[in-house]
């Protein structure tokens, strides 16, 4: 059954697709942006009058961070750990940030082109304290399009 459109943009829960391998258990998603270079062109108009016109230029790449509970997956530690040994060519990954709705199926995609691990940090761990560990991945990318 569909949402009807006013409840279609509820982001029930999130995912992170990669290699095939998707990881439904994203609870927050930052810093999904689509941006690109703005060039001036300066000149003078017919009538002799300086302007100046605003156009598109090249894309900008990006960064995203997903944040998780900390779960006995190392997904996230041993694609960190490829990148900081260089492993270029096995941890740049083409891949999706994925939106699900309250039934688990997918409402939007944002394809991820070029993307790699820039960092994880690990929530702060305080001792008798009731709230969830969590880990954020940082997720550095050359390309953003929503599918």
């Amino acid at each position: 059954m569909a949402l009807p459109d006013l409840d279609s943009s509820v982001g029930h829960s999130f995912g992170l697709e990669v290699d095939g391998i998707t990881i439904k258990s994203i609870t927050e998603v930052s810093g999904l942006k689509m941006e690109q270079d703005v060039i001036e062109l300066k000149q003078n108009g017919p009538d002799g009058k300086y302007m100046i016109k605003k156009l598109p230029g090249r894309w900008k790449s990006g960064e995203v961070t997903l944040t998780r509970p900390l779960t006995s997956d190392q997904s996230f530690e041993k694609w960190v750990k490829d990148s900081q040994f260089g492993k270029m060519s096995d941890v740049r990954k083409g891949g999706a940030v994925i939106v699900y709705d309250y039934e688990g199926n997918a409402v939007k995609r944002y394809k991820l082109t070029a993307a790699w691990p820039k960092s994880l940090e690990i929530g702060s761990l305080k001792a008798g304290d009731t709230s969830v560990l969590t880990e954020k991945l940082v997720v550095t990318y050359e390309r953003l399009e929503v599918e």
